[in-house]
């Protein structure tokens, strides 16, 4: 999702988000010294199934070649279901969001708007009494009128829309001068800055193109056509969402996919093309778990013997809850031990399949990694989706992690990310999610992307690393190493509380109240596996399962 902020960044080091604050002065992952642990304790690894779902990933890429997990029972290409689980060549994981005909879903709607229009028929304008409702029933109705309120945009909100696109026709008008004074079609403001336009139209174009950018926060390298393309979407789908009230929602999925959207037993749809056609953020993300390490190309990944499954279930927009509970079974019935979610939303009208699929992965011990959401949200008072608790036995999942963006202040000036979400009860830890460098598709290509969708894979890097070390530590053991070893900032040290200008502890945004330190954890894995092989009881975590809702 755009978070629009102005920026008065400097340049970071590429791969700042794995150095140490001691050593380095940097608030990255300290990943230096798990590693120096792990081989001074003369430690082995084990290939860990990480599976990341997502957009979809260039298989191709150098910095991944050799990081994908390939069915051994599925021969490629040969149209046949070799291993009998009712995916036909499910090679290196499979595609949910495809036709079985090869075509690709690509762009969806925001979910409030699929939910508004689904049941608007049964509760618009009806009476309803809640009493005669079940419990299915009354979860539909609450969402179905959170979904009606969250359409009615404010007359404030109108006009921030209306004013983007204004500024996006005008940095269009300005970019067609200028890719034609620069004689090439793709350029950041770092290098428009020190380009010299030939004529004043051009010098006109590129100030007006530097002012808006500036203006809306746009990172110093980011691509014209990156911009203009976010730009465009993200006005789109506002007004797609002030239009909903009135116009007919086209259900663009049903037309390529074909299933039975109601039935969760309807599940052998979609194809094994785990690239799609907009695979930058899934490659972005599994660069940052698994990128070859210490290549001399492009960048490190986070750990060091992986196998990374593509789920490919995450369109642009909003995804669908059948396709997220199915790749999360997939996922798990092919033997991942972690599950990377870099994506969420503020509606689940089939929470209930979702949390099915979280309780299977919870009773076959894999971790899921959660990104908490870029829109400087406190969780504790918003729920987002896919959450931990339960919907109707009121639980809460114990293998669910979910990570807030952390900084370094001397690439914003702060600690956390300005967009992250938070939330004392609802997230967990702070993972680096301000400018991380790392792998994009076509041609081998790398670029800096922010978001807590680029925090939550360095905690499942972090995780897949000591999976892959201890391997008889459990998803919850896991979890506690992670939760019980976070670089905790000085007590004195105060950020911004994301989206305000209060104030705040750094510890008091998420429940650890620190950022997570690999070299910490591995530690205190050794630890909690040398204990559990020699039956010594470690005591018992000091982070408490909340549920916020109750």
């Amino acid at each position: 999702m755009l978070s629009f902020s102005l920026v008065t960044a400097q340049t970071a080091p590429k791969g700042w988000h794995l150095l140490s604050p001691a050593k380095d002065s940097f608030f990255g992952i300290n990943l230096d010294k798990a590693y120096t642990f792990l081989k001074s304790k003369d430690k082995k690894s084990k290939p860990v199934i990480v599976a990341i779902i997502d957009s979809g990933v260039d298989t191709t890429h150098e910095d991944l070649k050799g990081v994908f997990w390939r069915n051994p029972k599925e021969i490629p290409g040969n149209g046949i279901d070799d291993d009998g689980d009712g995916y036909i060549d499910d090679v290196y994981g499979w595609n949910f969001i495809g036709g079985k005909d090869g075509a690709n879903f690509k762009k969806s709607g925001a979910e409030n708007m699929r939910v508004y229009n689904r049941f608007k028929e049964r509760f618009f304008g009806k009476p309803i009494d809640t009493t005669l409702l079940s419990k299915d029933e009354k979860y539909l109705y609450s969402t179905w009128l959170r979904a009606s309120n969250d359409l009615n945009m404010s007359n404030e909100e109108q006009m921030q829309v209306a004013y983007l696109e204004v500024t996006g026709k005008a940095l269009k008008r300005h970019d067609k001068v200028i890719r034609e004074e620069m004689s090439k079609e793709e350029y950041t403001p770092e290098q428009l800055e020190k380009f010299e336009p030939r004529t004043k139209q051009g010098r006109e174009a590129k100030y007006g193109y530097l002012t808006l950018s500036k203006m809306l926060g746009i990172e110093p390298d980011e691509k014209n056509s990156s911009t203009l393309s976010q730009i465009d979407e993200y006005v789109e789908g506002k007004k797609e969402a002030m239009e909903a009230n009135d116009k007919p929602y086209h259900d663009y999925r049903a037309d390529i996919i074909r299933d039975d959207y109601n039935n969760i037993n309807d599940k052998f749809y979609g194809n094994g093309d785990v690239m799609g056609p907009g695979p930058v953020h899934g490659t972005h993300v599994t660069g940052i778990i698994a990128a070859n390490r210490n290549n001399g190309i492009g960048m490190n990944g986070v750990a060091d013997n992986v196998q990374i499954m593509m789920i490919r279930a995450v369109p642009d927009g909003d995804e669908y809850d059948k396709d997220i509970a199915l790749g999360i079974f997939f996922a798990v019935d092919h033997g991942a031990k972690v599950i990377n979610m870099s994506f969420g939303k503020y509606f689940s009208p089939e929470k209930k399949w979702v949390d099915s699929a979280i309780r299977y992965a919870e009773m076959k011990d894999v971790l899921i990694v959660h990104a908490a959401g870029n829109e400087s949200t406190n969780l504790d008072e918003k729920e987002g989706f896919p959450s931990p608790y339960f919907l109707n036995s009121g639980g809460e999942a114990s293998n669910f992690i979910s990570v807030g963006a952390s900084s370094d202040p001397s690439i914003n000036g702060s600690l956390v990310a300005d967009f992250s979400n938070y939330g004392k009860k609802s997230v967990d830890v702070f993972a680096p999610g301000v400018k991380i460098y790392s792998t994009i598709p076509h041609g081998n290509q790398y670029s800096n992307l922010q978001g807590t969708s680029m925090a939550a894979p360095i905690v499942s890097g972090v995780a897949a690393l000591i999976r892959s070390y201890f391997p008889d530590l459990s998803a919850q053991q896991v979890i506690e190493a992670i939760e019980g070893s976070v670089s905790v900032p000085d007590s004195t040290v105060k950020v911004l509380k994301p989206g305000t200008k209060e104030v705040v502890p750094f510890s008091s945004l998420s429940k650890s109240g620190g950022i997570v330190d690999a070299g910490g954890a591995v530690e205190l894995a050794y630890r909690m596996q040398a204990a559990k092989k020699s039956n010594d009881k470690l005591p018992k975590s000091s982070f408490k399962n909340i549920n916020p809702n109750q």
